[in-house]
């Protein structure tokens, strides 16, 4: 699987410092905040556009995705719904621009009834996924505020359809609305675009902390992820073609310092959250093949039973 960070994580930072931190860290790729208060964001012209994706391509990092703040279940006027509308488009264009495969969203339904929000969600991503198409972008869902669950995300996605509105998995969202991992996983696999890691202090406490240092099973939730049967990802899948432990999906840790200036500095925790992240996957995969080692191993009958084929014991 390949990894890839957050410029949550390091907010305002210049292009070209953050590729030459993802390079010198060993990260694949890089998950950009579209925020005016960062370098990347929707009303950069169409030269910075290219300057950027020129940067990232020379050191043979990835643009993963335009993390924006389009908020698609909010109760919208007509006005909002036009501003909503042209929100999506120009993130959609901007990631186009960039080369990144993803656009993330926000539901943002606050507490507002489900079919409500379920439905304003759906329209609008119904509504921008032609363009995305085109564009080859896929806009993904992020499982938070309203809709953090798995469960939550997919009557949404359900509702929509189109394989170029997917969903982004945050783990900590999930893990606090009290879903299994392996639930989160069935609810999602036909939408999947990519996962967000992260670490904290607790549940009820989200100031981050490096990676394994904090309360979020991690390991749980990657276990979740592979191997798959063939057929999971149903009649939407994800352009890498699944999750399967080593094929290819992408990991990205969020580390939300932008909230919590107070955090020690994500550069120098980088190393070891690559590190954190490759033991656990490899300990993942190794529990994997050792559990399909021993289902090959045929159980030895219990005292009194023969194998199949056999003659019962009638001795009892």
């Amino acid at each position: 699987m390949r990894l890839a960070f957050s410029t949550l994580g390091v907010p305002g930072m210049p292009v070209a410092d953050v590729v030459r931190l993802a390079a010198g860290a060993g990260y694949q790729g890089v998950e950009l905040r579209a925020h005016p208060e960062e370098p990347v964001h929707p009303l950069i012209g169409a030269r910075e556009r290219a300057a950027v994706r020129a940067e990232f391509a020379a050191a043979g990092v990835e643009i993963l995705a335009v993390a924006g703040y389009a908020r698609v279940a909010t109760e919208r006027d007509a006005a909002g719904e036009e501003e909503l509308a042209q929100e999506l488009s120009e993130l959609v264009l901007l990631a186009a621009d960039l080369g990144a495969p993803y656009v993330r969203v926000f539901p943002g339904g606050g507490e507002r009834p489900a079919d409500g929000a379920d439905a304003d969600a759906a329209r609008r991503l119904a509504a921008v996924a032609p363009l995305a198409a085109e564009r080859g972008v896929r806009v993904l869902l992020e499982t938070h505020d309203s809709h953090g669950t798995g469960a939550a995300a997919a009557r949404v996605l359900g509702l929509v359809g189109h394989r170029s509105v997917g969903a982004l998995w945050d783990v900590l969202h999930t893990w606090r609305g009290g879903e299994r991992p392996a639930d989160t996983r069935a609810a999602l696999a036909p939408y999947l675009g990519y996962v967000q890691v992260k670490d904290v202090v607790s549940a009820a406490d989200p100031r981050p902390v490096p990676l394994g240092a904090g309360a979020l099973p991690l390991a749980s939730a990657l276990a979740a992820l592979g191997p798959e049967p063939a057929a999971a990802h149903g009649p939407v899948p994800a352009p890498e073609g699944g999750y399967g432990l080593g094929t290819g999906g992408w990991l990205c840790w969020e580390y939300e310092k932008r909230w919590f200036p107070e955090a020690p500095e994500l550069p120098g925790l980088l190393a070891a959250g690559r590190d954190h992240l490759r033991q656990v996957l490899d300990g993942v995969a190794a529990g994997a093949s050792a559990a399909g080692d021993a289902a090959a191993v045929p159980p030895t009958p219990p005292a009194g039973v023969q194998e199949e084929g056999g003659t019962p014991d009638r001795s009892d």
